[in-house]
């Protein structure tokens, strides 16, 4: 039987959709900045490092975020070093604010706690210097250093803000010492982690070396690779996780064809129990709701679903492709979900012996639906037109 509850946070899990198309997962925001070149700019910045450093010159001012990325700092973890910054102008006096961070944890988002030194004021007449201690907690590697001056704006500023007049400044930083990614593989589905073997277990965590490579939500995922080996259904748990956990189970193309919030008999943590059929290799996606992380438990163990083959191929239901209505041929119950072509689970409602579901809210394009029950799960393409 299919113990799986699909409870989702639908306010808080939107919202994350609506982000998704101001942010990018993966990499850093680079669509905000200036719109002007006139007026506030950061004329100078320099600093030593371990090895090498970067010394740059603003003016003429840049629209939208300028990449200086062909000098690089080594910096170590524990040391400090003197930060020169001269938060000045390209044109007339006025008044702004500014703000730079360091991305020490490599999952390449600009976070409060990565902000390194503010400032408010005129435009300098002469660089300021700045002492910058670097954590010893880093993430080891080539991350970002992101300085941003804007005028009309107030601390703190949001690192991927869009304003008139200022400048978004991003330079190379090296970052040695701290945490060793090495041996954290997992991050995306070319470097999953493998299952050698079903029954598996293993405690690991999300908290540091991963980054998003999902787009359900902005927190750190672990890929985990899946090979049936003539097992027709097979259930993944994350009971006793430590965090709010996501869910999802992709196909080899990334599609999100299974997916679960919070599972009913153990708490915020998820659990899937799914069939394997028309899938040679599958892969478990392990994050968090929102912005969460830490220490799991992952259990992947032979599932008990009383499935067919036919019966994971068709829901039922037309028409397909379909405009505004979708009709089942008989009542149904259960949860239905929309995974988009991008592994989101985009929509989701519960049925209760409906005959027809309402999707003209829904983007054209083609979906991945799924419909489940204490008995099956259904799954079949619509497309939207």
């Amino acid at each position: 039987m299919l113990s799986t509850t699909y409870i989702m946070k639908p306010i808080a899990f939107f919202a994350s959709l609506l982000l998704l198309g101001n942010s990018a997962y993966s990499q850093y925001c680079t669509t905000g900045g200036p719109s002007s070149t006139a007026d506030s700019n950061l004329e100078s910045l320099s600093i030593v490092g371990a090895s090498g450093s970067i010394n740059f010159t603003g003016c003429p001012g840049v629209a939208g975020v300028q990449h200086h990325t062909s000098e690089t700092v080594t910096l170590s973890a524990g040391a400090s070093y003197s930060l020169n910054v001269q938060f000045g102008t390209c044109g007339g006096n006025f008044s702004s604010v500014a703000e730079v961070w360091i991305d020490y944890n490599g999952n390449n988002v600009f976070e409060a706690s990565e902000s390194v030194l503010t400032w408010s004021g005129l435009p300098m007449a002469s660089p300021t210097t700045y002492v910058v201690t670097i954590p010893a907690n880093i993430i080891a590697g080539t991350h970002r250093m992101r300085v941003m001056q804007a005028e009309q704006l107030s601390l703190p500023l949001d690192p991927c803000a869009s304003f008139t007049w200022g400048s978004v400044t991003d330079f190379n930083v090296t970052l040695t010492g701290g945490i060793d990614c090495s041996s954290y593989i997992g991050d995306d589905r070319l470097n999953a982690r493998l299952v050698p073997n079903i029954p598996y277990s293993e405690n690991h965590s999300s908290a540091v070396c991963y980054t998003s490579q999902s787009d359900a939500y902005n927190s750190p995922d672990v890929f985990y690779k899946i090979v049936p080996n003539g097992l027709g259904a097979i259930k993944v748990s994350l009971c006793g996780s430590t965090f709010d956990t996501f869910l999802s189970i992709q196909d080899q193309n990334g599609m999100a064809i299974y997916g679960n919030d919070d599972a009913g008999n153990c708490g915020t943590a998820s659990e899937v129990e799914f069939s394997t059929a028309g899938h040679d290799t599958l892969f478990a996606v392990v994050e968090g709701w929102g912005l969460e992380s830490g220490d799991y438990t992952i259990v992947v163990t032979e599932g008990s679903l009383n499935l067919t083959e036919n019966a994971i191929n068709t829901i039922g239901m037309h028409p397909n492709p379909a405009s505004d209505i979708i009709y089942f041929d008989t009542k149904q119950k259960g949860t239905l979900q929309f995974f988009s072509m991008q592994g989101r689970i985009v929509y989701e409602t519960i049925l209760n012996n409906d005959i027809e579901v309402n999707v003209s809210h829904l983007p054209r394009g083609m979906y991945m639906i799924t419909l489940t029950d204490d008995q099956q799960v259904l799954q079949q393409k619509l497309i939207l037109e």
